[in-house]
């Protein structure tokens, strides 16, 4: 990734911070509404879900400076996610709500070269975690 990629996604992420329970919020909603068959694969409280979220996000952006220290951390994420019943095509679902839920979010800031830096980002880390499922699959 490129350190103007990493600069622009960590700067608008600053944007959200401050609306982090509406972007949870809008995130879910959209999520649940393109891909329904996810739902069941999250509590009926969605609180701590949200919480987690956007949490998981800080730190992912946070750390695409170096995202070599924190690679096992998204590969251990990946491998977890087969237990929740998490398919390819999930990752695909996710990142839409992610792409629909900054654009919202950032309204006249998202710029067609913020998105295409967010779809690499999100690209790169989803990768990493659907290679670290395949291969505990693979394993069993």
């Amino acid at each position: 990734m490129a350190p103007e990629t990493i600069e622009m996604v960590q700067e608008s992420f600053k944007k959200v911070v401050p609306i982090a329970g509406a972007a949870a919020d809008i995130f879910y909603l959209r999520l649940f509404e393109i891909a329904p068959e996810v739902r069941p694969m999250f509590p009926e409280n969605m609180v701590k879900q949200k919480g987690k979220l956007m949490q998981m996000l800080g730190t992912a952006v946070q750390n695409l400076h170096r995202l070599e220290e924190v690679l096992p951390a998204i590969q251990e994420l990946g491998a977890k996610h087969i237990d929740y019943g998490v398919k390819d095509t999930h990752y695909d679902a996710v990142g839409s709500a992610l792409l629909y839920t900054l654009e919202k979010g950032l309204g006249d800031d998202w710029t067609p070269e913020l998105k295409s830096s967010w779809t690499e980002v999100y690209t790169a880390l989803a990768t990493i975690m659907k290679g670290a499922a395949a291969a505990r699959q693979a394993a069993a």
